[in-house]
């Protein structure tokens, strides 16, 4: 595990050559203007639209750059007429400028802790949810179609046969790939829209010809991890952070507590898990009881336990945007300091971390943000259900992000999305 600082990222860092932009203070005229600067910091009237704004512009010419650590990770488009007028349409400030301005500000980025990363293409999306799940249930669904980021959904038949490969990023709603229903059975057990969680999960697995929901959920875990390994950029908040590395440590045990019957899991569950099968995550104690509504100690705030955790702030680590720009990327905002929120994941035990494991974000002893490589691809875990909603509760109203257009919560989660749109080259050593 290491934190923010100088080290370098071994595997799929990014570098390209090096832009700033230093506006005049009147700026150029619209004659003479050759780019557009999209600022991200406090001057910026909706943060999370600019990401939609840099990925249309992605899809429609093809290039445009992400300029780390200056003026909060601000973008810099080409200046076409159908740059400007998304631009309008989404409520997004802009600043157009000229050569000069440019040209004038390639000596001071060599001096500061920024780098300029080409984005070259759009990167297709997909989200793993449920075929019935609402929108707004879950934070990225919300997010991308806040910020007008196309995606398409894909739930288990389709992970199973493979077709994870025809995304280049995939996010992983809020499920429990243990097989456990997230333990909701112990408050919501005669819950119509549980029941038919169970009926829709159990009908997916005889359809599949596994023997249960828990054998089917580690094929999808075993499916999502073959996905990262082969090169794919795997995001994921919530409780499928902790409970996709529990499937894929525990093999042929039985973690699960039965659904019917409360029965407890395998008493020696925990020192029966192969953690080498695992990617982020490892030694960690499982939770057995079926009353407890956790699933391991992973977690460290234990939101739905009588030990409990309350919530504080976490801050983001500082990343050398030249020689770390992956890490930077994934931590661009105009805040530093982001208030908590819970999930049924919340946080992650920093001794449970996997010695390769990038710390992104931390509260206290605690870690809330992490990132790393496997194989050829990465994964990132962001812990928590929603960051403008710090307690969400099943059926509560959906969380209006034009109330929150600058949430700097929600963009970290957008940082992920343009991710695997960055021009890839070795750094050199």
């Amino acid at each position: 595990m290491r934190t923010g600082g100088n080290a370098s990222l071994a595997r799929r860092a990014v570098v390209s050559g090096i832009l700033a932009v230093a506006l005049t203070a009147a700026g150029p005229g619209p004659a003479e203007a050759q780019f557009i600067l999209v600022p991200m910091d406090r001057t910026q009237t909706n943060h999370l639209k600019a990401y939609g704004l840099t990925y249309w512009t992605l899809e429609h010419v093809g290039r445009a750059e992400w300029l780390l650590n200056y003026r909060g990770g601000s973008f810099l488009l080409p200046d076409i007429e159908g740059v400007r007028r998304e631009a309008a349409l989404r409520g997004v400030s802009i600043q157009p400028i000229g050569g000069a301005d440019e040209a004038s500000i390639r000596g001071i980025i060599t001096q500061s802790n920024m780098e300029a990363v080409v984005l070259e293409k759009a990167p297709k999306v997909a989200i793993y949810t449920p075929p019935n799940s609402t929108p707004w249930d879950d934070a990225v669904t919300m997010a991308l179609d806040y910020a007008g980021i196309p995606y398409e959904t894909i739930w288990d038949k389709e992970v199973v046969a493979e077709d994870l490969n025809e995304y280049e990023w995939v996010h992983l709603h809020h499920e429990d790939f243990t097989g456990q229903y997230s333990k909701f059975y112990i408050t919501f057990a005669g819950s119509p829209w549980l029941q038919e969680e169970v009926a829709r999960n159990q009908e997916m697995a005889d359809q599949l010809g596994f023997a249960d929901v828990t054998g089917l959920k580690k094929a999808v875990a075993s499916s999502i991890r073959d996905y990262v390994e082969a090169g794919g950029f795997l995001f994921a908040m919530c409780n499928a952070t902790e409970t996709l590395e529990l499937a894929l440590a525990a093999g042929d045990v039985d973690i699960a507590a039965a659904y019917a019957d409360g029965t407890p899991a395998d008493p020696n569950a925990t020192s029966k898990m192969d953690w080498t099968q695992s990617m982020a995550f490892e030694n960690a104690e499982v939770q057995i009881a079926p009353s407890v509504n956790a699933f391991s100690d992973i977690d460290g705030h234990q939101v739905n336990t009588p030990w409990r955790r309350e919530l504080g702030a976490f801050t983001l680590f500082e990343f050398s945007a030249k020689f770390d720009p992956v890490p930077a990327m994934l931590t661009q905002s105009h805040e530093s300091v982001v208030h908590d929120f819970y999930g049924l994941t919340t946080s992650f035990r920093a001794d449970r971390l996997k010695a390769g494991a990038i710390v992104l974000a931390r509260e206290g002893e605690l870690v809330k943000y992490i990132h790393g490589t496997f194989g050829e691809g990465t994964w990132t875990f962001f812990g928590g259900h929603d960051p403008e909603d710090p307690e969400h509760q099943i059926g509560d109203p959906p969380t209006d992000l034009d109330l929150h257009p600058s949430s700097p919560g929600y963009r970290l989660i957008l940082n992920n999305v343009l991710f695997p749109a960055a021009k890839k080259k070795r750094l050199k050593t």
